[in-house]
């Protein structure tokens, strides 16, 4: 075999670089039981609890459907965003305290690789807790959803859970410090997911204010979309191509933002001590 043959076959391709990327992230995430329970757990205690308090709804005479029907997919979409947007964009800013990115950047490991694997892990990890999500829904609440709407649910997760990876790693890059990405993720956050259609719902006849300030975070587009497979009272398409476009618009803003703001290392001030207290 020519030499440069054998050295091609020696240096893995960027596909298996990124499949490794991956997998090294979701281990990272599993290492870490905090993040794993308030990904995965905490969004099925808020499934718990609402079905404990919710009663059933009447769609119709004589016809009714469990609650869980109108908020176990808005569950969905928070546990999707927590692991994309709230986790990178807490995670990454701790490895930048930490000097992990700033390691990463002087070995010979394309830094789109290390990016697209944080992002890849974010929606492995989404995709794993949704499914969860809406498995005990389905199989312990009785939600449903026709089979023609599989593939609209699907679209509108692939692009929510791309959107909010991007703004995750935005997030990340305004973050001052890995101490204050976790504030700054929940104050960006969890305000946003009450005007949102998420952990309520204010689809009935809310305040003109509130539901203007819900339309304009890309948040209450991606509940609304998603929730559309599975709203019993849908008579359209499942497609929602404005709220995609919507997601999108912010996913591409955190794009330009993440591109233009991002650092592989620390602010003065922020070191290895600030990234750690940042984990507590």
């Amino acid at each position: 075999m020519p030499e440069w043959e054998a050295h091609e076959a020696e240096v893995p391709s960027a596909v298996v670089l990124l499949w490794r990327q991956v997998g090294y992230q979701n281990r990272l995430f599993t290492r870490t039981p905090v993040s794993a329970f308030f990904t995965l757990v905490f969004p099925l205690i808020f499934l718990v609890l609402f079905g404990a308090l919710f009663d059933g709804i009447d769609i119709a005479s004589g016809v009714e459907v469990d609650a869980a029907q109108f908020y176990a997919p808005g569950l969905a979409v928070f546990a999707a965003v927590s692991a994309t947007y709230t986790n990178i964009g807490i995670g990454v800013a701790i490895y930048r305290d930490e000097g992990v990115l700033k390691r990463i950047r002087g070995t010979p490991l394309p830094r789109w690789i290390y990016m697209a694997g944080v992002v890849g892990s974010g929606v492995v990890i989404a995709a794993a807790g949704a499914l969860l999500m809406l498995s005990v829904g389905f199989l312990l609440y009785g939600i449903e959803m026709e089979m023609a709407n599989v593939l609209p649910a699907v679209t509108t997760f692939v692009v929510g859970v791309a959107s909010f990876s991007l703004l995750g790693l935005a997030l990340a890059a305004m973050a001052p410090s890995g101490q204050s990405a976790p504030a700054l993720a929940n104050a960006t956050l969890l305000p946003v997911a009450f005007v949102s259609n998420v952990f309520i719902s204010v689809r009935n006849d809310p305040p003109a204010w509130l539901d203007l300030l819900g339309d304009v975070f890309p948040l209450k587009a991606f509940a609304d979309a998603f929730f559309a497979a599975f709203d019993p009272f849908e008579e359209a398409s499942a497609y929602k191509p404005w709220l995609l476009l919507r997601m999108g618009v912010w996913g591409l803003a955190g794009a330009l933002v993440a591109v233009r703001k991002f650092r592989w290392e620390p602010s003065t001030g922020a070191g290895r001590g600030a990234g750690r207290r940042g984990r507590r």
